[in-house]
């Protein structure tokens, strides 16, 4: 066949995306033809393959305004359709003199290439959706590190506001009883705070950011995790706590993370273990170990 082409074939229009030309039809790639010129347009409609051998001796397509309008004698052209059911456009080829084309073999042979075609523009319209869905999550977790930076921040400033109040009346009164309620507040709000950033290094591993780390040998693990005992326990006045800390040697962590991973532990083991069974904590270090486990019952 002297002249082949991969043709874009809509409502309106007949576009070669791609050709071979060896008999000078005079047609380039992007060039249009008159659709209603066209047995393209007829299969657009049908989605059935046209193969003609010899035009001349055709009863369908001897007097075809098509091929009086172009001078072939032999004729094939296979629907392209897309993986949704699309018609995409077809797969034909024309020469102006007879060819025995309408065989099994060759028949076969463009619906291969058709299926082939078919394969890489899916595969090409799946990678446009797949860049332009890259595109959209990108500015939605722009859109939502944004918004949790903002939260973080109007949570914390009426935070800070009461710790500052609580602190000040600390050093104003000196009534027990005041007292005893300024440091409640302080507690609480600490351990607000807490929640707050447990939030904010929650939403930055969805991010995929990571939580940072300020990993270093801190001797002062021991007062965090006594200070975490103590809110939890003026939380849970009625729980038993059973303490077993052993630190002999200082650990090398984030100790202001382990202190947040222990408050969590700690604070489901007393909000859903059996209230009348104590909850026994252990924190133990030696040179090559840290151990740290909190243990209930129910």
């Amino acid at each position: 066949m002297g002249f082949a082409a991969v043709a874009r074939v809509t409502d309106d229009k007949w576009v070669a995306c791609a050709l071979r030309d060896e008999i000078n039809f005079g047609l380039e790639q992007g060039g249009e033809l008159t659709l209603e010129t066209t047995i393209c347009n007829e299969i657009r409609q049908h989605h059935k393959p046209v193969v003609i051998n010899h035009v001349a001796e055709n009863k369908e397509f001897a007097n075809h305004h098509t091929p009086l309008m172009y001078g072939f004698q032999s004729y094939i052209s296979v629907p392209i359709k897309l993986k949704s059911g699309q018609f995409f456009g077809t797969l034909c080829a024309i020469d102006p003199k007879p060819n025995i084309i309408d065989t099994p073999e060759v028949i076969g042979m463009f619906n291969l290439f058709a299926e082939l075609i078919t394969f890489h523009l899916d595969a090409i319209d799946e990678l446009g959706s797949s860049q332009q869905n890259l595109v959209e999550e990108r500015h939605i977790a722009e859109l939502r590190e944004h918004f949790i930076g903002i939260l973080g921040h109007d949570l914390r400033n009426p935070l800070n506001a009461i710790l500052n109040s609580a602190q000040l009346l600390n050093h104003l009164s000196r009534d027990e009883r005041v007292l005893k309620i300024v440091d409640i507040i302080q507690r609480s709000s600490r351990r607000m705070n807490g929640l707050i950033e447990n939030m904010l290094d929650f939403a930055s591993g969805r991010f995929g950011e990571g939580i940072l780390l300020n990993k270093k040998k801190d001797d002062s693990l021991e007062n965090m995790l006594t200070e975490v005992i103590t809110e939890l326990e003026t939380n849970f006045p009625s729980r038993k706590i059973n303490v077993l800390f052993d630190l002999q040697e200082d650990v090398n962590c984030d100790g202001r993370r382990i202190a947040q991973l222990f408050s969590n532990l700690l604070g489901n083991a007393l909000s859903y273990g059996d209230a009348e069974e104590p909850v026994n904590v252990k924190a133990i270090s030696d040179n090559n170990l840290f151990l740290l486990s909190v243990t209930n019952k129910g």
